[in-house]
C-alpha cells in the first residue's frame, strides 16, 4: 500500500504542484498588496491632518505617564495595584480636542464621585444588615442599574450618557471589591484619587502639548460651508448655461451618497454638517477662553445659526443641481435669452458667499456699504427680463386671447427683426389686458445674437427633452403630447430662475446672522489689524 501511495505522488503532474504553489504566493503578493495600501493611507491621512499625528503622540505620552504608578512598589495602600484606574481613565477620558476632554472628564468624574457616595452608603448598610448584607448589596445593583438606565434616556440626559455608564460601573466594581476584601472605605478612597490623577494628566498633556481646540474646529468648518455652496452656486449656473449634460448620473448622487462631483459635493457638505456642528457645539462651549476667542460664554451658538442660513440657502442650490439633473431640458436658444441676467445672479450671489466666509475667517464685521446690494439689482434686472420675455417661459399657443406664434421665431429671424426696430409693437391682448381692455402696449425688445459656433457646442452637449421624442406623421395622436412636452421644457427654465430668485431674497438672513454674531463676538471693525484689534481687547 505505501508503494502504491508513494507511486500516485509521484504521478502528479508538474503542473498541479506550479499551480498550487502559484496561487500561494498570489495570495502573498495579494496581502502584501493591501498592507502596502493600509501604510500607504495612513500616511496620506497623517500628511492632510498632522493633528491626528500628533494626537497619537500625546496620547502614547499620557499612557506611559500613568503608567509609572505600577513601579511604585511598597507605597501607601500598594498603589501599584489599583494603578489600572488611572490608566483607564486615560484611555476612556483623552479624546481628539479639548472640549471633548473636558466633558468626558466631566461625565468620569461626576459619575465616579456619586458612585463613590452611594457605594460609601450601601457598604455601610449592608455591614449593619449583618447575615443579609448580600441581600442589600443585589438589590442595590438592581436598584442604581434600574435608575441609570432609565434617566439616561431623557432627552435632556443624552450629553451626560457616559456619566451614567460610569456611574453604574464604578458603583458595580465598587461593591464587588469591597465585598470581596471587606475594606469598602479604602477601595473607594483609592479608586477615587486614582481617577483623579488619570484626569489631571490627560488635561495637563492635552492643553500644554498642541492643544486642539473644538471651537477653532467648529469656526473652520462654517468658513467651508460658505465656499462650498458659493462654488456650486457658481458651477450649477455656468453649467446651465453651458447645457452640460451627464452621461450618466452617478447612482451615488441619485441615493443621496458622498460623491466627487464639485457641483454636488459643494452643498451636500452644508447640508450633511448638521450633526457635526452640532457636536462640536456641544464640546466648544466647555472650552475654557483661548486663542482667538478670548471671551467667557462666547457666542458658539450663533456660529451654528450663521451656518442654518447658509443650509437653508443651499437647498435652492440643491434644487438648481436637480434641473442640471432633470430630464425636461429647456432649449438652448431659450436659455442663451436670459443667460447674461443669470449668470451675473449666479456670480454676485457667489461673491456674496465669499466675502461672508472670508469676513467669519478673519473675525472682521462687515463695512458701511450693503454687500447685498448688487444681487439684489441683479435679480432685479432678472424679473425684468423674464416680465419681457414671459412668452417664452409657456405654451403662448394655448391661450385663450390668441395665439403668439408669430412672436417665437426663429433666432435669426428675431435679430434682423430687432436689428430694424428695437422696439416692437405686440398687437396680441395679454389676459389682464383683455379684460382691462388697455389696448397695445409697446414693449422695449432687446436683440440677442447666438453665434453659430457657440449654439453647435450647445446642441451637442444637451438636448432638450421633446426634441428627443420621435414619432411620425401617422402618429396624429402624440402631436399634442409632444406639445406639453414642450410646455413643460419651457417651464424647467422658469424654475431655474426662480430657484435662482428665491436664493438671493434668502440671502438676507445669512447677512443678519453673520450681522449678529460679529456683534456678541465682538469682531474687528473692518481695516483694522487683528494685532490692534488684539491689544484694545486686552485693555478693556
Amino acid at each position: 500500500m505505501d508503494a502504491e501511495k508513494c507511486k500516485e505522488k509521484l504521478l502528479i503532474p508538474d503542473d498541479e504542484k506550479t499551480g498550487c504553489l502559484g496561487s500561494f504566493g498570489e495570495k502573498i503578493r495579494n496581502y502584501w498588496k493591501d498592507l502596502s495600501g493600509f501604510v500607504t493611507k495612513a500616511w496620506q491621512t497623517g500628511r492632510s491632518d498632522p493633528r491626528k499625528f500628533i494626537f497619537g503622540i500625546k496620547m502614547g505620552l499620557a499612557l506611559s505617564i500613568v503608567s509609572l504608578l505600577i513601579f511604585w512598589k511598597k507605597s501607601y495602600h500598594n498603589i501599584d495595584q489599583y494603578a489600572i484606574w488611572a490608566i483607564l481613565t486615560v484611555i476612556v477620558m483623552f479624546e481628539f480636542t479639548i472640549g471633548m476632554t473636558f466633558i468626558k472628564g466631566f461625565n468620569r468624574g461626576l459619575g465616579t464621585f456619586i458612585a463613590g457616595i452611594l457605594a460609601f452608603g450601601s457598604a455601610q448598610l449592608s455591614l449593619l444588615a449583618g447575615n443579609w448584607g448580600e441581600l442589600v448589596i443585589v438589590i442595590s445593583v438592581f436598584v442604581v442599574g434600574f435608575l441609570a438606565s432609565y434617566l439616561k434616556l431623557y432627552p435632556t440626559m443624552k450629553p451626560y450618557e457616559y456619566g451614567f455608564r460610569v456611574f453604574v460601573l464604578t458603583y458595580c466594581i465598587l461593591m464587588v471589591a469591597g465585598n470581596r476584601t471587606g475594606e469598602y472605605n479604602e477601595a473607594i478612597v483609592t479608586r477615587l484619587v486614582l481617577i483623579a490623577v488619570g484626569a489631571c494628566v490627560c488635561l495637563i498633556v492635552n492643553i500644554c502639548i498642541y492643544p486642539i481646540w473644538s471651537g477653532e474646529d467648529l469656526h473652520n468648518l462654517v468658513v467651508k460651508n460658505f465656499k462650498g455652496v458659493a462654488t456650486s452656486l457658481e458651477g450649477c449656473v455656468n453649467g446651465y448655461l453651458e447645457c452640460i449634460e451627464y452621461e450618466r448620473i452617478p447612482s451615488k448622487i441619485l441615493t443621496y451618497q458622498a460623491a466627487e462631483d464639485p457641483l454636488y459635493k459643494g452643498y451636500r457638505s452644508v447640508v450633511e454638517s448638521t450633526t457635526q456642528e452640532e457636536n462640536l457645539l456641544s464640546f466648544a462651549i466647555w472650552e475654557p477662553p483661548h486663542g482667538r476667542y478670548k471671551m467667557y460664554n462666547y457666542p458658539w451658538k450663533n456660529y451654528v445659526k450663521v451656518s442654518g442660513g447658509l443650509r437653508h440657502c443651499s437647498f435652492m442650490v440643491m434644487a438648481l443641481h436637480g434641473c442640471i439633473l432633470a430630464e425636461i431640458q429647456a432649449p438652448a436658444e431659450r436659455r442663451f435669452v436670459f443667460s447674461r441676467e443669470l449668470r451675473r445672479v449666479g456670480a454676485e450671489g457667489a461673491k456674496v458667499l465669499r466675502l461672508l466666509g472670508n469676513k467669519v475667517e478673519n473675525m472682521e464685521k462687515l463695512g458701511i456699504e450693503d454687500i447685498l446690494k448688487e444681487v439684489h439689482e441683479a435679480a432685479e434686472q432678472l424679473q425684468k427680463k423674464i416680465d419681457q420675455r414671459s412668452y417664452l417661459l409657456v405654451n403662448s399657443e394655448s391661450w385663450e386671447i390668441g395665439k403668439r406664434s408669430d412672436l417665437l421665431v426663429e433666432p435669426q429671424e428675431s435679430l434682423s427683426e430687432a436689428k430694424e426696430d428695437e422696439k416692437v409693437w405686440l398687437p396680441v391682448k395679454s389676459f389682464s389686458e383683455a379684460v382691462l381692455n388697455l389696448g397695445s402696449v409697446e414693449v422695449a425688445r432687446t436683440p440677442f445674437e447666438l453665434p453659430s459656433e457657440a449654439s453647435e457646442s450647445l446642441f451637442i452637449q444637451q438636448t432638450s427633452w421633446p426634441s428627443r421624442l420621435s414619432f411620425n406623421g401617422d402618429d396624429v395622436g402624440k402631436v399634442g403630447e409632444n406639445k406639453t412636452y414642450e410646455s413643460a421644457s419651457a417651464l424647467s427654465l422658469a424654475t431655474f430662475a426662480s430657484l435662482l430668485i428665491e436664493f438671493v431674497a434668502r440671502l438676507q438672513n445669512v447677512v443678519d446672522s453673520f450681522e449678529e454674531l460679529s456683534e456678541k463676538a465682538n469682531f474687528r471693525e473692518p481695516g483694522v489689524s487683528s494685532r490692534s484689534s488684539t491689544t484694545t481687547l486686552n485693555i478693556k
